[in-house]
């Protein structure tokens, strides 16, 4: 009987590469992008919690989620529009618009807080309605018709509440759990997010809908020559922003007792394209994450909060928001290879 003989050393090669093979295969399954977006997590974590103790204490790890709970909702449906291939600059002024109309419709039913949950989110749906039918049946670029949106649902907001905070609503009961109740010792305000954010992951990454969603994004042409209904899915995905942005109203209204026309609500859509773009999300469409989309909500939550516990001016918060978004449409650039503008090939 014969016996297979080796060549010297070849047990020894294949050994070395199992580390290898298991931490590419981490790489590929956590994405390069993600593992970027933890270490530059851990990085301001760690530098702001040696300068104050207090920072990384249980407590204000609290603070940071609830702070950026509003954000994250937002930034969570802008990377399904992201990777549809638009965009929607007008959430802000959504959420604003959904808080007023909590407000005041919980104060004109005899404070009933769920007809007032329920007109924010009928009003949401339908505002997000409205964009997706002016960008694909007026064919107006996506970045002006929200941009139009941005002040113009801003306006309504102001007009309805005559630019003053509109009611009361921590008298109660379901108000005051949303905005300041917990549960298994974590917020509320929290665990909406992660449902919001696994109920859309799930859809994104597990369905056909999801499927047809990256597909239009990144080929709208091939994904019309393949069946899919282009114009339904972008006006759903402008109906889903506008109802998220609602929720994100609701919560705004819980957390600071009453309906904000704009306080509370401003620059939430510069902070909600920040996260999507810093998470991964190709401004061109089709490509992006909520994975992603969470961590850059965290750091950009941790950063804001470190300056804030540093005593350092707000204004700095949105310059550091701004110089983020650079670099991550920088880096974007050069990752796909994208020719500098006005410079030869």
């Amino acid at each position: 009987m014969s016996t297979a003989t080796t060549e010297p050393g070849t047990s020894a090669k294949n050994q070395s590469r199992v580390p290898a093979r298991r931490a590419g295969s981490l790489l590929s399954a956590v994405g390069g992008q993600n593992l970027s977006l933890i270490g530059g997590l851990a990085v301001v974590m760690a530098l702001f919690g040696s300068l104050n103790a207090n920072y990384l204490s249980w407590s204000n790890m609290q603070v940071i989620g609830e702070a950026v709970t509003i954000t994250g909702l937002l930034a969570v449906v802008q990377t399904v529009v992201i990777i549809c291939g638009g965009l929607d600059i007008s959430v802000g002024s959504q959420a604003g618009l959904a808080s007023v109309v909590s407000a005041m419709a919980f104060t004109s039913a005899g404070s009933n807080a769920l007809l007032g949950m329920g007109a924010a989110i009928g009003v949401g749906a339908l505002v997000g309605v409205f964009n997706g039918l002016i960008i694909v049946y007026g064919r107006v670029n996506p970045t002006i018709a929200t941009l139009a949106g941005l002040a113009a649902y801003k306006g309504v907001a102001q007009l309805v509440s005559n630019g003053r905070a509109q009611g009361y609503v921590l008298n109660d009961s379901v108000f005051v759990f949303l905005g300041r109740g917990k549960i298994a010792g974590l917020p509320v305000m929290i665990w909406i997010l992660v449902l919001v954010a696994l109920a859309v992951h799930l859809l994104l990454k597990y369905t056909d809908i999801g499927r047809n969603i990256y597909a239009i994004g990144g080929n709208d042409t091939a994904a019309r020559l393949a069946g899919i209904n282009i114009n339904k899915y972008l006006v759903a995905a402008y109906a889903l922003t506008g109802t998220v942005a609602a929720i994100a109203g609701i919560l705004l209204t819980a957390r600071t007792g009453s309906g904000q026309p704009t306080s509370g609500s401003e620059g939430l859509e510069l902070k909600a394209i920040t996260a999507a773009a810093l998470g991964g999300c190709a401004l061109k469409g089709g490509k992006g994450g909520i994975g992603g989309t969470l961590l850059a909500v965290a750091l950009l939550g941790a950063l804001e909060n470190g300056l804030t516990v540093q005593g350092i001016n707000d204004f700095w918060q949105n310059v550091a928001q701004g110089a983020l978004l650079v670099a991550a449409v920088v880096i974007q650039q050069r990752r796909n290879g994208e020719r500098a503008v006005g410079l030869p090939a």
